[in-house]
């Protein structure tokens, strides 16, 4: 067992986190356990603090932590000196690592094959964060380590984005319900994790237009007035967004009295105590649950 060194204050500084928002992440996924010194305090080993690196870089790709967890369960070699968790099956090893090869061999035919076989061997939602989540997981970290180029990495991205939207269309809705827009917040490039999200939405009947990276505030004002949905929702990654973000709310509210705005996303974990409270009605959390109970309330 590594030796633990690093307090919680030290992590919040090394890794640019708030020490709750480290204790929350712990006691909700536990998905790292530091050991504690003789006076019950927590101490970071090496491996803890590369998976905490690892997970805060997906956050900021567009994932929600809880999704970033199911991915840290779910991939393979994750980091330098972080082991597999072995969690996978074979058989989605196997698939996994098939169209890995497909994708980074620009073979689009077996990538598609491939990417159709496990939407018929998994759910939706498996399919889309335990096996496509965790290849662009996997070939994003080896384009940041070099191993492949910008051109493999826009490849695949491509071609997995395309299909869980090719998904997502096929889905039918229930007419019934409330219509909603889904698009990233101002300044955000990271569709990935909004993605899943517009997916839970259609899946659980409600209409759900797609916009996907942030538009102009006033562009966003002209398509909400032309489609007029019951919900928009918004996703904020990065925490230099977060100011932007909630200035866009405030206007939102303002000049749509009936428009109900969702937010979600991984800086939302960032916030100070004073715009938690400010913004309660609007953050809907970041695991399926939270957003069950937001839309019944």
């Amino acid at each position: 067992m590594q030796e633990g060194k690093y307090n919680i204050k030290a992590v919040s500084k090394l890794l640019d986190i708030q020490s709750g928002t480290l204790r929350a992440w712990e006691r909700r996924y536990k998905f790292i356990e530091p050991v504690r010194n003789e006076s019950g305090h927590r101490l970071y080993t090496e491996k803890h603090l590369q998976i905490l690196k690892w997970l805060i870089t997906k956050t900021k790709q567009g994932f929600t932590i809880s999704q970033a967890v199911s991915l840290l369960e779910s991939t393979g070699t994750l980091a330098p000196g972080v082991p597999e968790t072995n969690r996978k099956d074979e058989q989605a090893i196997k698939l996994s690592d098939e169209l890995i090869e497909a994708l980074l061999n620009f073979n689009e035919n077996k990538a598609h094959m491939l990417i159709s076989q496990a939407f018929s061997m998994y759910t939706i939602e498996q399919t889309i964060v335990d096996v496509l989540g965790s290849i662009m997981v996997q070939i994003g970290d080896k384009w940041e380590r070099g191993e492949i180029t910008s051109a493999h990495e826009h490849f695949a991205s491509n071609i997995i984005k395309s299909r869980i939207s090719s998904v997502m269309h096929t889905i039918p809705t229930n007419g019934f319900l409330p219509k909603a827009l889904t698009v990233c917040a101002p300044g955000e490039k990271h569709e990935f994790g909004l993605l899943i999200f517009t997916v839970f939405l259609k899946r659980k009947g409600y209409e759900t237009i797609f916009l996907g990276e942030s538009i102009a505030d006033k562009d966003l004002f002209t398509v909400l007035n032309i489609i007029k949905p019951s919900y928009l929702f918004m996703s904020c990654s990065l925490k230099e967004n977060l100011g932007g973000t909630f200035k866009l709310v405030e206007a939102l509210i303002k000049d749509f009295p009936d428009l109900k705005v969702g937010l979600g996303g991984a800086a939302l974990s960032l916030i100070s105590e004073e715009d938690r409270t400010a913004f309660s009605g609007v953050l809907m959390g970041d695991t399926q649950s939270n957003w069950e109970e937001w839309l019944k309330g």
